[in-house]
């Protein structure tokens, strides 16, 4: 049953609302003040608050959404429905707003609204949950949007028996992801071999992939098994096969599409049954395009193709990623209790990343050693990262909002700071491109912590 507060100083008010919500099978309890109505917030499960703004207490309806915010939608109700009233419940994170008299069919088809989309975050809120914990215990670690989207299609791919060309900048973890592809699959039990095609000569190459007889070449004192014989059963890895040769690629196409090798020095073919998964940081469709790669062989790898988003479009995971970085670099020199400053983290958020992941995570292990107290500042930050330090977002320009997917309240104080710019100080033109009277405009630069001066 679902469960819904109303508070509304008026016990007529709260009397009508318990009644019409009973109707509907709910279950309800009333508060005349936002003080009560947080101890029953505090003790009961509550799944929609309703509430007047204007109470005879020493705090409002307002006050009230600001506590309750993000525990449950909150409906505001006022008998003085004013546009201002509107825009600042909306600015606050109203779920909805309501004018008294209010008609009993609006109030319940929007309570109605708010519970069911409740209900579809909280479905949703548990489904991120579980993919997260899927594969952050692979090593994969992120609940930003583009993050989630990579966990649903490696769950989709996974099972099946379909190459894979993974995408991405260097230092993304395209490994990662290759390793939570095969954990995740029928091969699971048999074994996962990675080989950098970009770290060897062709010639060395093909021996490691393919192995070798005795006599082969020169060192070849006896028969070898290449990597491709080793990943029998499970999955071979081929990172960077981007930088491969003209020549390699025709054998890896070749032992692709026959599903055997043949050895160095030999022509006996050996069949082997290993999923292939390869990566590049190249674009293989320009490279096909302009002959540095076969196509053939590109669209015998990207069966499935998935990218790894670069760090800088993912930066609301890169908390997460310092948090784990900073304890596996703890426990690396034997160190504890450092944590990261507050500036520090907002320092890291704000850099750019050229080496993704990789480079925070050798960023953090720099911070840990450079650190002269039980926390990390700025100042303990690798010197590139010093000499790129962010401006105060204070002053972040407005096209930079949606860069970093931020909280709503900061969103609302970086436009509010924008809107002041761009009336130069001007009070009453600030007020009137935000639509709200100049009371109200005080009341927001207070509630944000800006010093509107004095005129």
């Amino acid at each position: 049953m679902k469960q819904i507060l109303v508070v509304d100083d008026d016990q007529d008010s709260c009397d009508l609302l318990r009644e019409i919500f009973t109707v509907q099978g709910w279950g309800v309890e009333t508060a005349l003040n936002p003080a009560q109505a947080l101890r029953v917030a505090g003790t009961e499960k509550i799944d929609l608050v309703v509430s007047d703004v204007n109470l005879e207490s020493d705090q409002s309806g307002l006050d009230l959404l600001r506590n309750l915010r993000g525990r449950c939608p909150v409906i505001l109700v006022t008998g003085f429905g004013t546009l201002d009233s509107a825009v600042e419940a909306a600015r606050e994170g109203a779920w909805d707003f309501i004018s008294k008299p209010f008609k009993v069919e609006e109030v319940v088809s929007i309570a109605k609204r708010a519970l069911e989309q409740a209900e579809r975050s909280t479905g949703e809120d548990r489904r991120v949950e579980q993919l997260s914990a899927r594969y952050e215990q692979g090593g994969l670690l992120g609940r930003s949007p583009v993050m989630i989207e990579l966990y649903k299609e490696i769950a989709r791919v996974a099972p099946t028996r379909s190459t894979v060309l993974i995408i991405g900048e260097s230092g993304t973890g395209k490994e990662l992801v290759a390793r939570s592809i095969h954990q995740h699959s029928t091969r699971s039990n048999g074994p996962f071999v990675a080989i950098n095609c970009g770290a060897l000569t062709e010639t060395l190459l093909e021996a490691e992939l393919f192995g070798h007889t005795r006599g082969s070449f020169t060192g070849a004192v006896g028969d070898r098994k290449g990597l491709w014989e080793a990943a029998e059963g499970g999955t071979l890895f081929l990172d960077e096969i981007g930088e491969t040769s003209p020549a390699m690629q025709v054998k890896l196409l070749r032992a692709l599409q026959e599903g055997e090798i043949r050895r160095v020095g030999s022509t006996a073919p050996t069949r082997v049954d290993a999923r292939i998964i390869a990566a590049t940081n190249r674009n293989l469709e320009d490279e096909v395009k302009t002959g540095g790669f076969r196509e053939d062989l590109y669209y015998r790898l990207s069966v499935v193709t998935l990218r790894v988003s670069k760090l800088t479009e993912r930066r609301t995971d890169i908390p997460l990623l310092a948090d784990r970085f900073l304890g596996q670099a703890l426990e690396r020199y034997g160190r504890n209790n450092i944590h990261l400053a507050e500036q520090t983290i907002k320092a890291l958020v704000a850099y750019d990343w050229p080496g993704n992941v990789r480079e925070l995570e050798s960023a953090l292990e720099f911070g840990v050693l450079h650190a002269r107290g039980n926390e990390i500042v700025p100042e303990d930050l690798p010197p590139k990262l010093q000499s790129k330090r962010v401006k105060a977002a204070t002053r972040a320009p407005l096209s930079a909002l949606f860069e970093d997917l931020p909280s709503l309240d900061e969103l609302q104080r970086r436009y509010l700071l924008h809107v002041l710019e761009a009336a130069k100080g001007n009070r009453t033109r600030a007020a009137e491109i935000l639509g709200v009277d100049r009371r109200t405009l005080y009341r927001m630069a207070e509630r944000y912590g800006i010093d509107m001066g004095s005129e």
